[in-house]
């Protein structure tokens, strides 16, 4: 039994500009991309960066055995592009005459125009990718093997996010705005993905049946929480949630429309006939360490009992309807209905994944501590949600919010639809630590954490070491100059001399480790060398 797999995590960021409320989203987020890059440039933490190969991707690729027509796919489903087929943009900012009924008239809009110079794509020397995904910034995660690593290169992203926008403050184009999210509450919301190497031998259809009654009681332990009810967050009172009202779907390949619980993209990003990625959509973005941890850490192990033949089968009668509704009772008592004429709450379905987990474990053993971390960190939340919820508000994002919430409305005799607690909702969410309610909790001590600021720090520098992400983020620091391209499984490199660029493919994501090419890196070789040196069929 193992809570290790190849993961990793990306989080799409709100972003606003306060002084400019109507500014364009995308327009904002290249420019939050941009001033990391001139970071970059600078040499600011020794961390460097190179664009985006895209020659790799394979979006409309379906698990369920096709291939989309590239003419019937949602233009948010082509990821296998520059952002609007554009090689860069600049913004500058008009005023507009509009009617004189128009609350818009003299504000400044901005306008897009061409240009070559602006970066809306990185690789980073820490492994990760740091870009611009329609209408926000996104950081994808290095690939990690542990949930522990899962949550500190997540973290590490949250700083590249802060530092992008004290650069952008610094270089004099305003203060920017960015919220840990999942939604406006003004119909839109964007997504906090997960992704799990699994053996391609495990059936598609075992995936579904095994992960959708998970993933709709998963929310309980690692759920955002969101005031409003419906995409337009209207409807008044409290939800644990915050994705739960925008998923429309059972099994899809969409994630911007028509959401599914179940993504079925079959993009591996690894050896094809070896691997299958699975690509979540159905969480919600964490600010708390410990429901990053338990978002990732369970599913590991609801995966590997999956691959062992051991998952618990359950089976929902409407898993969208269920996956809503328990979202909207944060009290934990409302009932789901399962073939068969039971009905069971979210708690104890979870309770049903955790003893099977625990069962497995007893017979098979834990390959590592972290493995019995997670299990014992499982036990005991599904104990105290039982119990009592508010005794878990250190440990779960929603529960946090809610009580902090709660507190409020009882204090001041308002209800969950006075406009405060929605300004409270967005501020929760809010990057900034001198402002964030989440932080400023946890500077007070309420929040259980796993890693300082000095630890999160380094991560922000430094790749994983038992994975590709090695490779590529040292890559990206000793030899940046001649980096020419990278993605997840691939690194091309320019050499002095050389005809042709040098294509290192990267299918084995358990390759690329610090204990294979850490020397080499170390023996600080020139470029031709390092190439010349590398182990082959990595």
């Amino acid at each position: 039994m193992s809570a290790r797999r190849v993961v990793g995590l990306e989080t799409e960021y709100g972003i606003i500009r306060p002084s400019m409320p109507r500014a364009n989203a995308t327009v904002l987020s290249a420019q939050i991309v941009d001033s990391y890059a001139q970071l970059v440039r600078e040499g600011a933490g020794q961390v460097r960066g190179t664009r985006w190969d895209y020659s790799e991707e394979s979006p409309l690729a379906d698990a369920r055995g096709y291939q989309v027509e590239r003419s019937a796919a949602h233009p948010s489903q082509l990821t296998d592009m520059e952002p609007a087929e554009q090689p860069g943009m600049v913004w500058t900012a008009e005023s507009v005459a509009l009617d004189a009924g128009d609350a818009r008239v003299g504000q400044a809009l901005y306008r897009e125009e061409y240009a070559s110079d602006v970066v809306m794509n990185m690789v980073l020397g820490n492994g990760a990718r740091f870009y611009v995904d329609h209408a926000h910034p996104e950081y994808s995660s290095p690939e990690v093997t542990t949930p522990h690593d899962a949550v500190l290169w997540d973290q590490a992203g949250d700083e590249v996010l802060r530092r992008a926008a004290a650069h952008n403050d610094q270089l004099g184009n305003g203060v920017l705005q960015l919220y840990k999210n999942n939604t406006d509450n003004k119909s839109v919301s964007y997504g906090a993905h997960e992704n799990y190497l699994v053996p391609r031998e495990v059936e598609f259809s075992a995936l579904v049946s095994v992960l959708t009654p998970f993933f709709v009681s998963r929310q309980i332990i690692c759920g955002a929480g969101r005031v409003g009810r419906g995409m337009l967050g209207n409807l008044p009172g409290f939800q644990i949630s915050q994705r739960a009202d925008f998923f429309e779907a059972e099994v899809g390949l969409e994630t911007t429309v028509n959401r599914p619980i179940i993504n079925t993209r079959d993009e591996p990003h690894a050896v094809w006939d070896k691997y299958r990625r699975l690509h979540v959509i159905v969480g919600d973005a964490n600010l708390g360490q410990i429901s990053t941890l338990l978002r990732v850490g369970t599913t590991n192990l609801v995966l590997s009992m999956l691959e062992a033949g051991c998952a618990p089968q359950l089976e929902l009668i409407d898993p969208v309807g269920a996956l809503q509704q328990i979202s909207h009772d944060p009290t934990l008592r409302a009932t789901v209905a399962l073939r068969g004429g039971k009905r069971l709450t979210a708690l104890e379905i979870q309770r049903i994944y955790f003893e099977a987990a625990a069962s497995h474990c007893a017979k098979t053993g834990a390959d590592d501590p972290a493995t019995e971390d997670i299990l014992a960190r499982w036990e005991g939340l599904l104990d105290d949600l039982e119990r009592d919820i508010f005794s878990a508000a250190d440990r779960v994002d929603w529960i946090a919010k809610y009580r902090l919430m709660s507190s409020y409305t009882q204090k001041h005799g308002v209800g969950f639809d006075d406009p405060r607690i929605a300004l409270m909702d967005i501020q929760w969410a809010d990057l900034d630590k001198q402002k964030g309610l989440y932080y400023r909790l946890a500077a007070r001590g309420a929040m259980d954490t796993l890693f300082d600021e000095a630890q999160i720090n380094q991560a922000v520098l430094t790749p994983p070491t038992d994975t590709r992400a090695y490779l590529r983020g040292m890559a990206l620091q000793r030899y940046a100059d001649h980096v020419v391209a990278a993605n997840w499984d691939a690194l091309s490199f320019s050499v002095p001399g050389a005809r042709k660029l040098n294509r290192i493919y990267l299918t084995e994501p358990l390759r690329g480790t610090r204990a294979e090419v850490g020397a080499l890196f170390d023996a600080e070789m020139e470029i031709a060398e390092f190439l010349d040196s590398l182990p082959p069929r990595l």
